[in-house]
């Protein structure tokens, strides 16, 4: 294949460029539709190195105007290169990445004076990702709301699926209900099961297995735990049938949070570190940062905390680098407990407090009520005032009863109750070690 990227890359830099898309990226590097250097030879990298040839130095955004005679670039033309820009930086360098959303942008404008609305649906998904990664969520809610609009207007039952994929993952993070995230989730699902439309644009992940994952998640909340689990491996088999490495990324990486949320720290570390191999085999940026994270926090409850801190100090520092508020919350909540358990309570409270204010400032809100009954943990731990104590748990139990978030809901009522036996029996000292 090497050959074949030298001949684009020298075919760009001589201003043939229609010759080099034509005659050599589309028929002989991606074979048509098949996409064959990317889901084949899984060289989404070098792809994207030589599709930077087709833009001005390299400024994603700005396609070449300029070839020789009959050489520069038609419209079409754009289109294709944008959305095939768009894609592979997505893939490589992370949802959060400016890039993909100075591309998307710019392929969303020509698609509107195109008239080219399968595009417009990839671009605007593209603006979506990135959003949610970067945004409040209000903004990531918007543009879902105009993709499943979209969908509508074309009555096209692949984006439809990806409309609910996206209505689905914007709801769960906001927080404000989880029912409503699992009925946007299985809307997805039974479309796919319906027939398995095969999407007339390349994604990044398999929005089926998105829809899937969040099915879970939101079942995991409303205390159907067996369900989530069967869910859960019926998304790691799909998308290892469909052989989409990056959805397996995202899945493994969402099982290692479901494996967190019910503290299995061997779970963790064990899905953790495939997630870890695979992103760098596949050279996956926006799961690998999360992922040491989930193996530091794993480290750190197993009995390690120096080292499970270094890695969560290092993972979370990795994932903020491109501007993601996406997660830091939930991640701040896993150093403050690794703080705690190393006896630096005062410092978990401050990152609670971190994560607090993140929190409103994405209104990504979904595990407020966990970052509240930590908040009462460690307050009971440092000896503070009963009343906040009481406060902060009973704030937690009151956010997860609104989400409906049965397994939070219970998780601190019964962190409450064993705060009220021990100060009831007089145990403890100046403060209460409650369970994590």
């Amino acid at each position: 294949m090497e050959p074949l990227f030298l001949a684009v890359i020298f075919g760009c830099r001589a201003g043939l460029l229609r010759e080099a898309l034509h005659k050599v990226y589309i028929p002989r590097v991606q074979r048509g539709d098949a996409a064959f250097a990317a889901k084949v030879l899984d060289a989404r990298g070098p792809l994207l190195s030589v599709l930077a040839h087709f833009f001005e130095h390299g400024r994603w955004g700005s396609v070449v105007e300029a070839g020789i005679e009959g050489q520069s670039l038609a419209a079409e033309d754009e289109l294709f290169v944008l959305a095939q820009a768009g894609l592979y930086l997505t893939a490589i360098r992370g949802f959060a990445a400016p890039e993909t959303m100075v591309c998307h942008e710019r392929l969303a404008s020509l698609c509107h004076s195109l008239g080219r609305p399968l595009l417009l649906y990839s671009a605007l998904m593209g603006q979506w990702r990135y959003s949610l990664f970067t945004d409040k969520l209000n903004a990531a809610l918007q543009i879902a709301e105009r993709v499943h609009s979209l969908a509508q207007e074309q009555n096209h039952t692949a984006l439809m699926i990806g409309a609910y994929r996206a209505l689905a993952v914007t709801h769960y993070y906001s927080g404000n209900d989880f029912q409503t995230s699992l009925q946007y989730a299985l809307q997805g699902i039974q479309l796919w099961r319906s027939g398995r439309v095969p999407s007339p644009v390349e994604e990044p992940i398999t929005p089926a297995t998105t829809c899937l994952c969040y099915a879970a998640l939101s079942e995991w909340h409303l205390g159907e735990i067996a369900s989530c689990r069967a869910t859960i491996a019926e998304t790691i088999a799909l998308a290892k049938e469909l052989n989409d490495m990056q959805a397996l990324a995202h899945v493994l990486m969402l099982v290692a949070i479901l494996a967190q949320f019910e503290r299995n720290p061997s779970e963790v570390e064990r899905r953790a570190s495939d997630v870890i191999e695979l992103s760098t085999r596949q050279i996956f940026a926006t799961w690998l940062p999360g992922a040491v994270t989930l193996r530091g926090w794993a480290h750190s409850v197993s009995g390690d905390t120096a080292e499970g801190m270094a890695l969560i100090q290092e993972g979370i520092k990795n994932w903020r680098a491109p501007g993601s508020m996406h997660l830091v919350p939930y991640w701040l909540a896993l150093k403050a407990e690794v703080l705690h358990l190393a006896a630096y309570t005062p410092k978990a409270l401050a990152a609670i407090m971190e994560a607090e204010t993140l929190a409103e400032r994405s209104e990504q809100r979904w595990w407020c009520a966990e970052l509240h009954r930590l908040r009462g943990v460690f307050l009971a731990a440092i000896g503070t005032d009963e009343a906040q104590v009481e406060a902060s748990l009973g704030e937690a139990i009151r956010i997860a009863k609104e989400q409906k978030s049965v397994s939070l809901q219970k998780r601190a009522e019964a962190t409450c109750a064993e705060y009220r036996r021990r100060k009831a029996s007089g145990s403890g000292g100046r403060g209460f070690r409650l369970p994590l």
